[in-house]
């Protein structure tokens, strides 16, 4: 077998390919577009590498047949704020072979090690954590949600095998629409908006602009208090975001909350977009833009996807987080085409979160795993610490 690392176009297109004949016999397999896995490892359109860097490499047999891929990164900002330096691996696919899954393992904890990381997480992203993030472990028989990485039962085999431990558990939840929510959320909804100035407002894309420069705060404002090292967005990037999601967005799933003009609460929702994807094999060209727009218009996208939501600090435990979900539902209630909506995977270590969630009735349909490996043997693995 053959490491090698992905250098030309040819290298770029066979790196893509490799999960083609891994999942070639599952139904329930969405391929994820091409150009979202390429924009990972492109410094014009991952602003990861400003403190960063990657490499990946695709297996081959002797006879050139390809047998997995894999990708190595630092970001090195985050790599100190832990005990250990710690690296990132991920993109792993293989075949059932553990020969070659130990090779790839191998080839990434060689390359981290040689710029003084001392652990490695994955399988996650270079970049966002709400894609590409963990690895699948529980929610096998059913087709992932857009940018999910959705794996067969036998990786995490490899992955324990190898010495990965996991350091915390992912859950991706669905609720369906009529689900009936506890009264206490109306009655917060109502008290918030009717008596303290609070005020909760679907997105128009004629003033995405604005939308976006309001993101940015409200963004700014909640993670830079709660993540080491954390990189403000700026307004550019913010307007790019929202521009570039503006062709597949539904306006009326992205509500902010203000309170007296002041924004401090977002929720952003989309349709459930592999429900159309799986009908492209991965490649939007020109025919498959004309395909989604047709799959679109025939009214495939009846799920939503929660991709973040977002409150400033002080005006968490308000029950803001109740009169996001009650603005969803009265616009989901209100329209009767949505039939469910699919919440990103909230971790293991934030108890509340998942309290409120399952509180309003919703199930946990996936379970995903983020793995630690430490390169010492004597050193203490310690799981993610709980958030208050």
């Amino acid at each position: 077998m053959q490491v090698v690392e992905v250098k030309t176009k040819r290298e770029s297109k066979a790196f893509l390919r490799v999960p083609r004949f891994i999942y070639q016999k599952d139904p329930n397999w969405i391929p994820h577009l091409d150009r979202d896995i390429e924009a990972v490892f492109n410094a014009q359109t991952n602003p990861s590498f400003q403190d960063g860097e990657v490499c990946r490499w695709i297996l081959k047999d002797s006879s050139g047949q390809l047998l997995g891929r894999v990708a190595a990164f630092i970001n090195n900002n985050l790599a100190h704020t832990h005990k250990q330096p710690t690296g990132r691996m991920g993109f792993f696919e293989c075949i059932n072979d553990k020969k070659a899954a130990f090779l790839l393992f191998d080839t990434c904890k060689e390359w981290l090690s040689h710029r003084g990381m001392e652990a490695m997480d994955g399988p996650v992203n270079f970049g966002e954590k709400e894609r590409f993030w963990g690895l699948l472990i529980d929610g096998f028989g059913m087709p992932p949600p857009y940018l999910m990485n959705y794996h067969p039962p036998y990786y995490r085999k490899f992955f324990e095998e190898y010495g990965f431990h996991i350091y915390y558990e992912q859950y991706v939840y669905r609720i369906e629409a009529d689900t009936h929510l506890p009264p206490i959320l109306g009655k917060k909804y109502e008290r918030l908006t009717k008596t303290q100035g609070y005020r909760f407002e679907h997105m128009q894309l004629r003033f995405i602009e604005q939308y976006a420069e309001d993101f940015m705060t409200i963004y700014n404002n909640a993670w830079s208090r709660s993540h080491k090292n954390f990189r403000p967005m700026s307004k550019e990037q913010a307007i790019k975001n929202f521009t570039d999601m503006k062709d597949v967005v539904d306006e009326e799933l992205i509500v902010f909350g203000y309170h007296h003009g002041k924004p401090i609460a977002f929720f952003i929702g989309i349709p459930e977009l592999n429900q159309i994807f799986r009908y492209l094999n991965g490649n939007l060209n020109l025919w498959n833009k004309l395909k989604f727009v047709y799959y679109r218009w025939r009214g495939e996208c009846r799920t939503i996807y929660g991709l973040v939501f977002g409150i400033v600090p002080e005006y968490q435990n308000r029950g803001i987080e109740s009169a996001l979900v009650m603005s969803v539902k009265q616009f989901v209630s209100r329209r009767n085409f949505y039939k469910s909506m699919m919440i990103t995977w909230i971790g293991d270590f934030n108890p509340k979160m998942i309290k409120i969630i399952e509180h309003i009735g919703a199930k946990k349909m996936f379970t995903l795993a983020t793995y630690r490996k430490m390169f010492d043997k004597e050193a203490v693995f310690e799981r993610h610490p709980v958030i208050d």
